[in-house]
């Protein structure tokens, strides 16, 4: 099946408050933020509540009862049989890495166009990583790049699910089994999207590879209340390695048999997602609404890129962002900002650019698309609560600007 895509782009997120002046539209408008976590908590408030008090009342808060009920919601929901939940997402990228064995010099190729996180875990486990360019339209890692990586030394790939686009993984999957390579998905940003392969058949992000990893942090589509991440495999042995490596290496109360840490979801966060992950589905196709009413505004102007949809993907559009072409992008956010619109760049400096890798000598990197979007990108507000009036007075500010 080829995937024909028709726009492009998407955004990230952060949670600060932008009052809106009442003066330019007649009706008086919520203030506009990058997500708006305290409209959302109120309308499912009554059921949260109930879950965390129930928590306190059974004080249960390290692996309770609320945590082995989300386990099984969330391994129902991705239709995966062992889910393993964890401190954070970063985490989960670390354990993953651990369990599949990688060894010091290991390299493991991924895309420098993406959060630190997916990274930072590589070199933290003294594994090299090796930076590849991302596909222009949909932002996620280039298959072409991938196989053009790969060295005797390569043992891993770690695909990104980016601003909410599935990563192309019927074909990397397949790259992975034509040289044995691992596949761990960062899933952060895409928890809920699907991805139709040319068989017909249709999987969820996270569930493809040999493992998957998600965070839980408050504004991402599945968000706790704090700090929370989750890992998926299909493999019952990896599983269980898994759980101990979460669980300081024991899977026997003071028996450790391998190294391990300390890294859980605690009952409070459970609780809190075991509610939300109900109204998931819902908050993805807000998303999309979102994003609809925003590309329809852009469409035909020649200064916006705006992000790609598939009919062979589900985005769920965890960030909305905008190419700019032509226009003074630091001038188009202060603008918003004084017209009390939010809006931010995901991502300024890519990985391969990062301080954090100068020891790995990478002057001769050469990623032109990743370089390209990080001049180019502006991610504007979206979120499951945003309305037609937020998004009317958004776009009209963005245009006003762009057109001037």
């Amino acid at each position: 099946m080829v995937c024909i895509f028709a726009s492009k782009l998407r955004c990230y997120v952060d949670c600060t408050s932008f009052f809106l002046p009442s003066l330019e539209y007649s009706k008086v408008m919520v203030p506009i933020q990058m997500v708006d976590l305290k409209r959302q908590y109120a309308a499912i408030k009554s059921e949260v509540d109930q879950a965390v008090i129930e928590v306190m009342n059974n004080t249960a808060f390290i692996n309770g009862k609320a945590v082995t009920d989300f386990t099984t919601s969330l391994s129902r929901y991705l239709n995966i049989p062992h889910v393993i939940p964890c401190a954070n997402g970063t985490d989960a990228l670390q354990i993953a890495m651990m369990a599949l064995g990688l060894e010091p010099g290991d390299e493991v190729i991924t895309p420098s166009f993406t959060y630190i996180a997916t990274t930072e875990v590589i070199a933290l486990l003294r594994l090299k990583p090796v930076f590849v360019d991302v596909d222009p339209i949909t932002f996620c890692i280039d298959p072409a790049s991938i196989r053009k990586a790969i060295t005797t030394k390569t043992k891993a790939i770690v695909p990104v699910h980016l601003y909410g686009q599935a990563a192309p993984m019927e074909e990397i999957m397949l790259i992975a089994k034509e040289f044995g390579l691992y596949v761990i998905e960062d899933n952060a940003q895409a928890i809920g999207a699907s991805i139709h392969y040319s068989d017909g058949s249709v999987h969820l992000t996270g569930t493809i590879g040999d493992i998957g990893c998600t965070s839980f942090f408050p504004s991402k589509n599945l968000g706790a209340f704090g700090d929370g991440g989750a890992i998926f495999t299909q493999n019952a042995e990896l599983a269980d390695k898994i759980r101990m490596i979460a669980n300081h290496g024991q899977s026997k109360r003071y028996y450790h048999d391998i190294v391990g840490c300390n890294s859980r979801l605690d009952s409070m966060q459970a609780a809190v997602l075991n509610v939300k992950l109900k109204f998931l589905d819902q908050y993805n196709q807000s998303r999309r609404n979102a994003a609809t009413q925003y590309s329809r505004a852009f469409e035909n102007n020649p200064k916006i890129t705006t992000p790609a949809t598939s009919a062979c993907n589900t985005h769920v559009f965890h960030q909305y962002t905008l190419v700019l072409n032509g226009v003074d992008r630091d001038g188009l956010v202060s603008y918003l900002a004084e017209k009390q619109v939010p809006a931010m760049i995901y991502y300024p400096v890519p990985a391969h650019r990062q301080q954090m890798f100068t020891f790995l000598n990478l002057p001769d990197v050469n990623l032109p698309v990743t370089d390209w979007l990080t001049e180019k990108v502006v991610s504007l507000p979206i979120h499951t609560e945003l309305d037609a009036d937020q998004l009317d007075y958004i776009t009209h500010h963005v245009l006003e600007y762009i057109n001037k």
